[in-house]
């Protein structure tokens, strides 16, 4: 019955049609149904969401250094074989305190949405420690390791590697993205940017327990909200066929 549900509330049109353009991300009928249907999250759903973070927590903490790297930033560096060629195109990663990498196993950088795992790799720079948080065990171990191991040539300085066992286990095979997501927020909001972003904070997540069926219903209600409101105020971008848009 539930699936049946989710089948009959899915939006209708083509995977591609533009849903709502929010900041930098532009989120397909595809990524909405995604979130309805228990679906593994896009990289387009993760990108919204840290787009989200910065414009609605980060922004009211102006002094904190803190990145939040999309995923296909993320998917560069874990890609490039000479990561020089592409320090133009990063951010400022010696400048933060932190920085939150959402990480894929996807293995062929030839196919678009690869992959079947997500998890969250959150270093922070002045203490020099990658810190691993994996909703399926230690199943993105090698890919976690790899990415550490090329910050450290981006930052210049070596990382110690941390794997967080006591990380939030998700009870199906699709919800990872929404875990990292679910962590992604956590962590800033009740652990680093009540720290300041500069000071020594517990980074375990352990007793944290994490709803992602709930996270789930939530973001689809704030997807509508903004769109809702977009569609209000008149601003579909300017152009025919263009969607509904929040600066």
């Amino acid at each position: 019955m539930r699936n049946f549900m989710m089948r009959h509330s899915r939006e209708q049109g083509s995977p591609e049609d533009q849903y709502l353009s929010y900041g930098d991300v532009c989120l397909t009928v595809e990524d909405i149904n995604c979130l309805k249907a228990d679906d593994w999250l896009t990289d387009n759903n993760i990108a919204f969401y840290e787009e989200y973070l910065e414009h609605v927590e980060l922004v009211r903490h102006p002094s904190a250094k803190i990145i939040l790297l999309r995923p296909s930033i993320s998917y560069l560096i874990a890609c490039t074989q000479d990561l020089s060629t592409i320090t133009s195109a990063l951010p400022p990663l010696r400048g933060a305190t932190h920085i939150f990498i959402p990480i894929n196993d996807n293995p062929n950088p030839e196919v678009a949405e690869g992959g079947t795992h997500w998890s969250l790799l959150v270093v922070g720079v002045a203490d020099r420690v990658a810190f691993h948080y994996d909703s399926l065990q230690d199943t993105n171990d090698p890919q976690a390791r790899d990415m550490t191991r090329r910050l450290e040539f981006l930052l210049g300085s070596r990382l110690r590697f941390m794997w967080l066992p006591d990380t939030p286990q998700q009870e199906n095979t699709a919800d990872c993205g929404v875990h990292v997501c679910m962590n992604m927020k956590y962590l800033l909001l009740h652990r680093l940017l009540q720290g300041f972003a500069h000071q020594s904070v517990d980074m375990s997540m352990g007793g944290k327990r994490q709803d992602a069926s709930h996270w789930r219903r939530e973001m689809l209600k704030l997807i509508e909200k903004l769109r809702s409101r977009a569609l209000r105020s008149g601003s579909p971008g300017g152009k025919e066929n263009s969607p509904p848009r929040i600066a």
